[in-house]
């Protein structure tokens, strides 16, 4: 599926991508009207915490210019990252993006740990995206993994891992269109919930 070529640099400078009509968005305060409403329509940025969504309400309610920073932060100034048993991990270099077509359909995020593609197992992965139900089935998710690969080879990167569910065979399709191979399947780390994971491998070589 092609995508329009992006800038490759650590800066971050070009922040969309556009793959047909989606396009992955720098998030904004321009923008952030439309994210506000799939929250409150039931989407949530990660299934480990249910509260997350909330959260998320709450501190745009509060302070959304800074909210809006701390979802693009490629070098880890936020806090420490709450985990799904409520303990506290050091925040990991990251950026995120808002897959966008007609409107907010969800986002994707890419973190990694500067000199290595080793992550720490309270990480699971290098990327991570979710797409609110309502656009589900139309190819967001594949278009939006494509379109961020660029910027993790950018950082250096020479392969990037995702992982899924063993139930969730749309995510592992998603991963597999985009070059993903397996690597492994192992218990997720037991702040993480310790449930069975699966790993892939997406090869960023030329």
């Amino acid at each position: 599926m092609p995508f329009a070529a992006p800038c490759l640099n650590v800066c971050f400078k070009k922040v969309t991508y556009e793959t047909d009509q989606m396009i992955l968005l720098k998030p904004s305060i321009d923008s952030i009207p439309a994210y506000v409403s799939a929250l409150r329509r039931g989407w949530s940025p990660t299934n480990l915490r249910s509260e997350a969504a909330q959260e998320q309400l709450d501190s745009i309610s509060k302070d959304a210019p800074s909210f809006i920073l701390n979802l693009d932060d490629p070098t880890a100034r936020g806090g420490p990252v709450t985990l799904p048993d409520g303990s506290k991990v050091p925040r990991l270099p990251s950026i995120r993006r808002w897959i966008w077509d007609d409107g907010f359909c969800g986002q994707i995020g890419l973190r990694w740990k500067p000199g290595t593609e080793e992550l720490p197992p309270t990480c699971l992965g290098h990327i991570g995206y979710a797409v609110v139900p309502w656009r589900q089935g139309e190819g967001l998710a594949s278009a939006a993994l494509l379109g961020i690969l660029p910027e993790a080879k950018a950082i250096g990167l020479k392969y990037v891992e995702i992982t899924t569910s063993p139930d969730n065979p749309a995510s592992m399709r998603v991963i597999e269109k985009a070059g993903g191979t397996l690597a492994r399947t192992y218990i997720a780390d037991k702040s993480l919930g310790g449930y069975e994971t699966l790993e892939f491998k997406i090869s960023l070589a030329e």
